[in-house]
């Protein structure tokens, strides 16, 4: 048998090992088909979402100048949007294409379309002015140019991963820099869709393709991703896996989730209805096209993880998002007895709708808001939420309405486990400090210390 020390010794390296192929495999050069969910008053084409593609080992020297990544970059997004100044596509850099900010700390708590639209338009005019110069009166441009940078404030993004290698992404490296990249986007034969699909095949040629049945011809994220992963399952020594790019939370409209061309018409009251009463058996064939291709029950990333930049995160499981929430309940109940606070993340929409966006010394978005007559810097991300003079109160509403939206379920499906704690500790850290400030408040109105007024 065995002696207790050795094994502890046989479990620690077994622990390692474990470990080292996890940041192994988390190392390996990617690429990542992202599908994103469909956003705004869609119509039937559009409701299908948008497509790119992720490369963890490709980077850029220019939206348009593809290179090798450098020790420590996180690879770039590609994708194909209509009227960007001509291009056929654009490359920006992972988390500036997520969040419009070039640091994982700088990313908000609490995004509304005025802090979006701000950051958006800072980022563009640090690196895009190239492709969407501003007016000749200094304003901010219009064109899909906005789309590049921000997408997770839109919506949620499902990803794709597979493995590839360096000499896949210095070919591919070669063929963009080298070929003509001049738009000729059309919506039913040369969309963001086909563009992923081609760079996707270019790794894994014939991969992916469109279907003719499921989506009249038409190439949608949706069908490349059932493609990708039907290649991964028949590639079984590809390492492939799937991740979740949650959407960031805040007063932004919530994405919906992604459809094929036929399920987008069978789900929508305004063209079935219509083609049912017109024609009934058209409306048939298409309700059997939605059966028997599967399309409803499409889900693979229903248990994937999250994305964060330090790796994959958990999910906040059903019990501790309902444990959470009744906590919060409790709690918003005892400091907002008399609305319990039940629309908390409204009413601190409305408060930071009026305030103006701004950045402080390090870049870190905040927002200037007016409390009677006295301004306020107030931080809005968890890296500096805590660094200005704001008061505690603000600090606290802030941190309320990012836990009652990440709490609920309909407007927030992903949240990690490790957002949800950390943004706990944070509330509980400015309850405290509001607490010392009323302590010190009441003393001073009494006119008794607060060290006599403490002691038994």
């Amino acid at each position: 048998m065995q002696s207790r020390e050795s094994q502890e010794t046989l479990r620690s390296l077994f622990a390692l090992v474990v470990l080292l192929s996890g940041l192994a495999s988390y190392a390996l050069a990617s690429a990542t088909l992202l599908v994103e969910e469909p956003y705004g008053k869609m119509a039937l084409f559009t409701a299908t979402g948008h497509a790119a593609v992720y490369l963890s080992d490709v980077c850029a020297d220019s939206p348009v100048i593809l290179r090798v990544c450098l020790p420590g970059e996180t690879g770039i997004v590609l994708s194909r949007y209509d009227g960007v100044a001509g291009y056929d596509w654009i490359a920006v850099p992972l988390i500036p294409y997520l969040y419009a900010v070039e640091r994982p700390e700088d990313v908000p708590l609490f995004a509304d379309a005025k802090l979006v639209a701000f950051l958006r338009d800072r980022y563009r005019r640090k690196y895009l002015e190239a492709l969407a110069p501003d007016l000749q009166n200094g304003e901010t441009p219009g064109g899909n140019w906005y789309e590049l940078v921000g997408s997770s404030y839109d919506r949620a993004i499902l990803g794709f991963e597979i493995e590839t290698t360096p000499a896949q992404d210095a070919a591919l490296i070669q063929k963009l820099n080298t070929s003509p990249n001049r738009s000729h986007f059309h919506l039913a034969s040369n969309n963001c869709a086909d563009f992923a699909k081609d760079v996707m095949n270019f790794y894994y040629p014939h991969s992916l393709r469109r279907s003719v049945v499921a989506d009249v011809g038409i190439t949608t994220p949706k069908q490349i991703a059932k493609r990708l992963l039907k290649f991964s399952k028949n590639h079984s020594d590809l390492y492939f896996s799937t991740i979740v790019y949650a959407q960031v939370p805040g007063t932004m409209p919530r994405s919906t989730a992604v459809h094929g061309v036929m399920e987008s018409f069978l789900k929508s009251k305004k063209y079935i209805v219509p083609s049912a009463i017109a024609s009934p058996i058209f409306a048939g064939c298409v309700a059997t096209v939605y059966v028997f291709t599967g399309a409803g029950r499409f889900n693979p990333t229903a248990n994937a993880p999250l994305f964060s930049a330090n790796g994959p995160e958990s999910r906040l499981g059903r019990e501790d998002r309902r444990a959470y929430q009744i906590e919060l309940q409790h709690l918003l109940a005892e400091t907002h007895p008399e609305t319990s606070g039940p629309h908390l993340e409204k009413a601190w929409g409305r408060l930071q709708s009026r305030a103006k966006a701004d950045v402080d010394e390090r870049g870190g978005p905040i927002l200037q808001m007016h409390v009677g007559r006295q301004l306020f810097s107030v931080g809005v991300s968890a890296g500096n939420v805590f660094s200005t003079d704001t008061p505690p109160q603000l600090v606290q509403q802030l941190l309320e309405a990012r836990l009652q939206t990440e709490l609920n379920r309909k407007t927030q499906p992903y949240v990690s486990e490790s957002d949800v704690a950390r943004d706990w500790t944070l509330l509980q850290e400015t309850m405290i400090a509001n607490e010392k400030i009323a302590r010190e408040k009441t003393a001073s109105e009494s006119g008794v210390p607060l060290t006599a007024r403490a002691a038994p």
